[in-house]
């Protein structure tokens, strides 16, 4: 073993091939998914990936609201991409937890659960009689995520959110486009995403402190204060300098070149933090003479302004006469930073992603073939995956209903009529493909 070359012995033990021999880290964690919108189905879904049975129970006929937020109207399949990617591996039930009755099943289905994830304006679970200073009452051991967009208490506990205005609330949005423009929005949700990656990280060092002690707890998350979490050194910067931090285009403030550049066939990304890597970017750019000028000898000459930009340039300049290819070759031939800036279709034909499971292929028995992108964190022992797609409003009725809560079929059509429990309605969006048989991708 030791003889073995390391990226030979790294290669096997990482082997996507080789996942689903291996046991799924949360195996045995059962999850209740009260969320709609982003920031709360993210945060369950990075327990499904690695292998908590997470029951998203959504409204009966309409479900999730996020089901109808479509990329410019664009659905495939009856459903829309913007939904699919963080409702992996869930079972979906559909339940009205505001009627009598609908709450009574959530608290019976708290009762045989470790972990509920919910993300309504805060109070509005506890409004509603199933909150969580009730639901702990019946599970003293209940791990009880509330995720929100300013928190479960303060002056704005009553103020919606969307990514959006977490970003300009946390500072991000002061921080980034360029100086002397208007501020910019970063494309993707970046405060539901970061926010519930603090979100999962709470919920597992919640199980780990119940592990010790049997006590579950409230967590509160707030959207806006995830993104405060990483703005690196923005706020020690101000404090000992008394500047602001603002927007700097696609430059770093700390490293020196560092941008992103124009190139013959899209763009590249090159930056060179230390001597090293400077001098080899210097020489890959037939530009040794650089090193010899007094401007850039150093780290802390390069990130004078006028020297950063006169950089700036000249990167520029030779950027415009290479492909993105042929930079990556140049820096992997004399060892400095580069990569292309991808698009989703790089990423769909992308070797390294899709050989480290970074770009995920699978088989639905509902969606037929798909390619998605793979769970983050590679486990070597008990790797995340994904199992199956999401499914329509209220899928996994029965599967739920009968084998967890032992409901009879006569109290199931019972509760049916009274809409306490549904599935989908006919409706894009919610509903399965129309070439569906009604029986791929059912089980009990």
């Amino acid at each position: 073993m030791e003889n073995q070359d390391y990226f030979d012995w790294t290669g096997e033990l990482f082997s996507v091939a080789r996942i689903f021999d291996k046991p799924e880290a949360l195996k045995g964690t059962r999850v209740l998914e009260l969320c709609t919108r982003v920031f709360g189905p993210v945060t369950a879904d990075l327990l499904a990936d690695f292998g908590a049975e997470v029951i998203k129970i959504e409204l009966p006929g309409v479900g999730d609201l996020m089901r109808y937020v479509a990329p410019r109207g664009f659905f495939w399949k009856n459903i829309s991409p913007a939904f699919t990617h963080m409702n992996h591996n869930k079972y979906h039930v559909g339940i009205d937890i505001r009627r009598t009755e609908g709450a009574d099943l959530l608290r019976r289905l708290v009762a045989k659960s470790d972990i509920l994830v919910e993300n309504f304006r805060p109070g509005t679970m506890d409004r509603w009689g199933v909150g969580y200073r009730q639901l702990k009452e019946i599970n003293p051991g209940l791990i009880y995520q509330a995720n929100s967009g300013f928190g479960q208490w303060s002056v704005f506990k009553e103020r919606p959110s969307y990514d959006a205005t977490s970003q300009a609330m946390s500072g991000f949005s002061a921080t980034t486009g360029f100086p002397g423009r208007t501020p910019l929005k970063i494309g993707i949700w970046i405060g539901d995403y970061t926010g519930a990656l603090f979100a999962a990280l709470g919920i597992l060092a919640a199980l780990y402190y119940r592990k010790k002690t049997g006590k579950g707890q409230l967590i509160d998350v707030s959207q806006g204060e995830s993104l405060i979490r990483v703005l690196d050194w923005t706020w020690l910067y101000q404090t000992l300098t008394g500047k602001e931090r603002g927007p700097y285009g696609n430059r770093d403030m700390s490293i020196s070149p560092s941008g992103i550049f124009r190139c013959k066939d899209g763009f590249v990304s090159v930056a060179a933090l230390d001597e090293g890597q400077f001098q080899k970017l210097c020489q890959a750019m037939g530009k040794a003479e650089l090193l010899e000028d007094d401007r850039f000898k150093t780290l802390a000459a390069r990130l004078e302004e006028d020297h950063n930009e006169a950089l700036h340039g000249i990167i520029s300049k030779w950027a415009l006469s290479r492909t993105k290819g042929e930079i990556e070759d140049l820096a992997d031939r004399y060892g400095f930073p580069a990569h292309g800036v991808n698009s989703a279709k790089d990423h769909y034909s992308d070797e390294h992603l899709r050989q480290r499971g970074a770009v995920w292929e699978f088989e639905d028995p509902v969606y037929g073939k798909l390619v998605e992108y793979g769970p983050g964190p590679k486990l070597s022992e008990s790797p995340g995956r994904h199992r199956w797609y999401t499914r329509p409003v209220g899928f996994h009725n029965d599967h739920v209903c009968r084998n967890l809560l032992n409901i009879s079929e006569r109290e199931m059509e019972q509760l049916k009529e009274k809409q306490v429990i549904g599935a989908w309605m006919n409706r894009i969006g919610a509903k399965p493909p129309d070439d569906w048989n009604g029986e791929d991708g059912v089980f009990f």
